[in-house]
This record gives C-alpha cells, sequence and structure tokens, in this order.
C-alpha cells in the first residue's frame, strides 16, 4: 500500500490565523466504514464514482479481516485515551451489503470485542435492493440499525438511483423499506435518505415517503464546488431553488397536527434557531469529528470532499502506522474544528452564521483559496433558514413568547 499524500489546506493566509481550536483537538466519535468499494446501482450523481474523485477503482472490493483489526485496536487505543463511554460506527461503501449480511455482523463483532467497555453503536447504510428479511433480521440480532436510500417516489428515484443496465431500483427499495416497517424490526429502522432532485415534484416526493411510513428521514444536497456546481447553479444570479424546493415540504410538515416522522435537516436548523448545538457537520459551528476509513485501511476526511477533487479527502495516514490522534492533529482535520474562525469573511459577517456555519465543508471548495469561501449553495441555505426562523418565530408569538426569549434561556 502506498500511502497518498497528506492534504493541506490551500487557504492563503491561513498560517497566520489559529491552528488549534479551542480546548485542543478533540477526539473522534464518528467513523465511517467503507467495508465495500463497489455499487451494485448506478446513481449518476454519487460522489463516489461520478464525481471528482475516481480513487475507488484503487480500493479493494472490500475491507479485509486484517484492516478491521488493526482498525478495531485503533478504535480502542483512541477510545481508552480518551476517556470515551461510546463511538457511533456506520457501515458504508459502496454497497455494504454485497459481502452479505454475516460479513457485516463480523465486522461489528470484532469492533465491539476490542472496544469493551466502550459502547459501540452500529448502523449501516443500504441503497436497499439486497435487504431481504434474512439479511434484515440476521443485522438487526446483531444490534445494527439500518438506513435506506431512496429518492422519493418512482419518478424522482428513476432519475439517476437505477441499475447499471438502466432498470429501476424502486420496487426493490420500497420492499426493504416496507420490511423494515414491520414492528419486529421497525426499531432497528433508522430512517431513509433522499438526494434533492430538482426535476421532481417536492410534495409528491414527501407524500411518498410520508406514505412508506418511515420513522426519520433526512434531505441531501447534491454534492458540488464552485468550480463543478450542484444541477442549475451554474448561472446563480440570486436564484434558491434547493431553498424553493424544501420550503413546501417544510411548511407541510411544520403545519401538520401531528408530524408523522422526524425530518433532520428541519429539526437541526430549529434546535440551532433556538439556540442549540448540534454534531451535524452540515451547519452550525460545532467542531465535525468524523473520520473515514477506506477498504485498504486509509483514512480519510469526510467522503463528501470526493466531490472537490481527485485526493481531496486523503490524509496520507492508515490504520496500521498510524494512531486516531494523528490523523485529528491534521491541519485538514483541524480546520473542521475552528468553529468561525475558520469561515470566509462573508460568513462572518453574515446574521445566520450560527446557524449556517458555512454549510458543507467540500460546498466551499473554490480553486485558487481553497475552502474560505461561502457554500456554492449560500443562497439557499441563507433562504431556507430565514424561511425556518420566520416560521418558528411567528409560532412562537402565538404562544405568547419570543424567538429572543427562548434563545435566552
Amino acid at each position: 500500500m502506498v500511502p497518498r499524500p497528506a492534504t493541506e489546506l490551500p487557504w492563503p493566509g491561513f498560517a497566520a490565523g489559529p491552528t488549534r481550536p479551542p480546548g485542543g483537538i478533540r477526539p473522534v466519535r464518528e467513523f465511517v466504514l467503507k467495508v465495500q468499494s463497489r455499487c451494485n446501482l448506478d446513481c449518476d450523481y454519487c460522489y463516489v464514482y461520478h464525481l471528482a474523485d475516481q480513487s475507488w477503482r484503487g480500493q479493494p472490493r472490500r475491507m479485509s479481516p486484517e484492516v478491521v483489526t488493526a482498525l478495531a485496536d485503533r478504535l480502542a487505543e483512541h477510545a481508552r485515551a480518551h476517556h470515551l463511554d461510546y463511538v457511533t460506527v456506520r457501515l458504508h461503501g459502496g454497497e455494504p451489503l454485497l459481502g452479505g449480511p454475516d460479513a457485516l455482523v463480523e465486522v461489528v463483532a470484532i469492533l465491539r470485542s476490542r472496544l469493551a467497555p466502550c459502547r459501540l453503536v452500529a448502523s449501516v447504510q443500504t441503497n436497499g435492493v439486497l435487504l431481504d428479511d434474512a439479511a434484515a433480521q440476521t443485522l438487526a440480532s446483531a444490534g445494527i440499525g439500518i438506513g435506506i436510500s431512496i429518492d422519493g417516489d418512482r419518478d424522482a428515484n428513476d432519475l439517476h438511483r437505477r441499475f447499471r443496465d438502466g432498470r429501476s431500483s424502486y420496487d426493490a427499495v420500497v420492499t426493504a423499506i416496507e420490511l423494515m416497517g414491520q414492528p419486529r424490526l421497525r426499531d432497528y429502522f433508522s430512517g431513509v435518505l433522499c438526494t434533492v432532485q430538482l426535476a421532481a415534484d417536492p410534495l409528491t416526493v414527501w407524500h411518498s415517503l410520508r406514505e412508506l411510513g418511515v420513522p426519520a428521514l433526512d434531505f441531501l444536497l447534491p454534492h458540488g464546488t464552485w468550480d463543478r456546481p450542484p444541477p442549475q447553479l451554474s448561472a446563480r444570479a440570486g436564484r434558491t431553488p434547493y431553498a424553493d424546493w424544501l420550503v413546501p415540504i417544510f411548511d407541510d410538515w411544520f403545519d401538520a397536527d401531528e408530524r408523522p416522522c422526524e425530518i433532520r435537516i428541519f429539526e437541526d436548523l430549529m434546535h440551532l434557531i433556538l439556540g442549540g448545538t448540534t454534531c451535524y457537520e452540515s451547519f452550525g459551528l460545532d467542531p465535525v469529528t468524523l473520520v473515514v476509513i477506506e477498504t485498504d485501511g486509509t483514512y480519510e476526511q469526510v467522503d463528501s470532499m470526493k466531490a472537490v477533487g481527485e485526493g481531496a479527502a486523503a490524509t496520507g495516514l492508515d490504520v496500521f502506522r498510524h494512531s486516531l490522534d494523528e490523523v485529528s492533529a491534521l491541519p485538514a482535520m483541524v480546520a473542521r474544528q475552528l468553529g468561525e474562525s475558520a469561515l470566509a469573511p462573508e460568513c462572518t459577517a453574515c446574521g445566520q452564521v450560527r446557524v449556517c456555519g458555512g454549510g458543507l465543508y467540500s460546498h466551499r471548495y473554490r480553486p485558487g483559496n481553497g475552502f474560505r469561501n461561502p457554500s456554492v449553495y449560500c443562497a439557499d441555505l441563507f433562504a431556507l433558514i430565514s424561511h425556518i426562523e420566520t416560521r418558528v418565530a411567528d409560532a412562537l408569538a402565538a404562544r405568547g413568547t419570543s424567538l429572543a426569549a427562548v434563545r435566552a434561556g
């Protein structure tokens, strides 16, 4: 294995600013394990296979037992050094179920045996097409949560989430979602991820997911940067197509007598608007402490960095030779923990900076000055947050209180 060079921060003048977050480097609590590097779908917006970084081609197809064992020892070492009572592991890919559910259970068993007494919270994120009853029961019996990806109704999902031969994945995924909705499995169903598709009707997408009875969902913005913008953001001119898509869903969800499920993006933004903090990497100013481990055992930054360019997520470190403290000390990792000090001047001057937090780190990238820019979604985020803030303030006023009073405690 030849390690890739460590990622540097291409921020002019950054060295003159803070180089350590307040209180020192934070321990890592969240890990994404790329247990499989290949996929059985061909989603044409996928950041792994269809964006700037094509390093997946050089990765082993699956994570070997040697990598899992070395990783388990690194996690245990890190947990002991920082007195962690739990860590979170997401089994990811590619498609993690390509190796079968027993392989995932074995990975979790090795991690738990080495980590004890530190608790391991394990989940798998799957496209759902291989999730049958036997697989679901195997994972649930091992205490592994299950999340499924789908982009809404049939028309919306089939815009991009198809098999390599062009076949629809919709029926197989819906079958998996209905399976996880059964009482014996529902406690292990963490919900669904849905990527925003501007070509689809937002309320049709939302209502289709609501009717499937999902317990929770999150709407994801397609990955992009200033030089490789998301769909319909190339000629910005102040347009906010993604906020315009999400606002009707928020209003329908917010105005319901009983909200049928959690929607993470909305709940996290409301939490921040009300004065709270969050560990959600897309918003807020809290330090982000997440590390990805590829199938070959190399550590990487958050995998959305693959939208930036070849090697942008790389650290040059691996589980065999380097500790997690060494990963945490890298400039690119420290930058995720600096809060407002790491943001562009336009962001620090913005009234929504505490809520927005500059948006997702990878979405800030622009050639020439790296990540010290507003998000490519800046106008959309400002419009969405402002709309939610107004709705929350009006709801509080109707109850005889104010947003300022709630924020003050």
